[in-house]
């Protein structure tokens, strides 16, 4: 089926949805990106390609991700990479950047309305928090990119809303159900659609002592936090043996919601 209109989600962990968990989808997964192709997708001149895959760094992403993405022709693209890059123990953000602007360039030359994120600011994240100053240099580097190519921010940093840790699912690396709606309501937003989607009400933060948050620390340590550092070390990633989730485009109207 041909679409006259067509959006393109590119990237890792993020825009493929993970903590967003619904096993009758593709590598069990909704997101943000679905759930913004569900409000575009009342309009059925709208298709979705979500070629994003969990674990991807920047060199993968334009190496696999990109020529599909111009294959496809879309007309509106979300990109987010990096993030994965910027938690190694060493990286080079200007080498990275020098990549990414070119995959902004030739995405740009499609014509396509181009969604770019920024990076989070992990400053509430013991462990992540490190790694604060490589996201704000990236992250400047992004707007850069994006002014010279016209694209649109999708400015994640500074929502302040995720600060909240009832928008994160229980690996603290990625959002949760809540989390993934209220981003497709911010990317629905900066997209200036006048579609809305109805937040759900927060539970209330539970009062927790100290011996608690030790033990909950402790836990996250052995059940996530421990595998993940041993998937870098040994070079291997969560996304290995996974494919996009939808590599041509699809219609998700109000049926799939």
């Amino acid at each position: 089926m041909e679409f006259a209109k067509r959006f393109v989600a590119l990237g890792d962990s993020f825009t493929e949805g993970m903590g967003d968990v619904d096993e009758l989808r593709p590598n069990h997964v909704r997101g943000w990106a679905d759930r913004v192709a569900e409000k575009l997708c009342v309009d059925p001149e709208w298709g979705y390609a979500n070629l994003a895959i969990r674990g991807k760094k920047i060199g993968q992403v334009v190496a696999e991700q990109l020529p599909a993405a111009l294959a496809l022709k879309p007309t509106l693209v979300t990109l987010y990479m990096g993030g994965n890059d910027i938690l190694r123990p060493s990286v080079d953000i200007d080498d990275l950047m020098v990549k990414y602007r070119d995959a902004v360039a030739q995405l740009a030359a499609t014509g396509a309305t181009l969604v770019l994120f920024t990076g989070f600011d992990s400053s509430g994240s013991a462990i992540f928090g490190k790694t604060r100053g490589r996201t704000a240099i990236y992250n400047e580097a992004v707007r850069e990119i994006a002014d010279e190519f016209g694209a649109v921010i999708a400015d994640y940093w500074r929502w302040r809303e995720f600060r909240d840790w009832r928008y994160w699912a229980t690996d603290r690396l990625h959002m949760n159900a809540a989390g993934h709606m209220l981003m497709a309501g911010k990317v629905l937003g900066v997209l200036e659609h006048e579609a809305h989607i109805e937040l759900p009400e927060l539970s209330a933060a539970a009062a927790t002592s100290r011996l608690q948050r030790l033990r909950g620390d402790a836990a996250w340590t052995r059940e996530y936090l421990a595998p993940w550092v041993k998937r870098r070390l040994t070079g291997k990633s969560s996304g290995d043996a996974l494919t996009p989730r939808y590599p041509d485009y699809v219609s998700l109207g109000t049926a799939a919601q």
